[in-house]
């Protein structure tokens, strides 16, 4: 699945909610998922529109990026009769970003039936490391008919 817009990709799962799959936070700072598949999901925002006061990229930006990624991850592992739902988010902020692109790439650490690691590494435009995330959801069985 390569997709152009986050909102186009969260359409494809089952058991999104319509009304909400055009009103996403990921929308509003620009997310791009470029290719998404249970081995790896990747992603872009651009920093401009995504500033904090002293004119960096904000570390909540980094955190919904990691935080979108790693539940697109885990919703493609976890398969469609089952729902992955973000359990615990912690970033680590190498480097500041003033302008450009950040790309991050989701990757597995671990799939487990109750419980779904992703690390998640944001770099800059010269490949330069700004942010490493992990991301654990749970795992749940979607209730019948859901």
């Amino acid at each position: 699945m390569t997709e152009q817009a986050t909102g186009t990709a969260l359409e494809s799962f089952a058991g999104i909610d319509p009304a909400a799959a055009g009103q996403q936070l990921n929308d509003k700072i620009g997310l791009k998922i470029i290719e998404a598949s249970s081995e790896r999901v990747v992603g872009t925002i651009p920093v401009e529109g995504n500033l904090q006061p002293y004119g960096l990229l904000h570390g909540g930006a980094n955190a919904t990026v990691a935080e979108a990624l790693g539940s697109v991850l885990a919703a493609l592992n976890a398969g469609p009769d089952r729902a992955a739902m973000g359990l615990e988010l912690s970033c680590t902020h190498h480097r500041a970003v003033r302008s450009g692109t950040v790309t991050a790439v989701a990757t597995p650490l671990h799939v487990g039936r109750g419980t779904i690691t992703t690390e998640i590494v944001l770099t800059d435009d010269q490949d330069r490391r700004t942010c490493t995330a992990r991301l654990t959801c749970v795992v749940r069985d979607r209730p019948p008919g859901s």
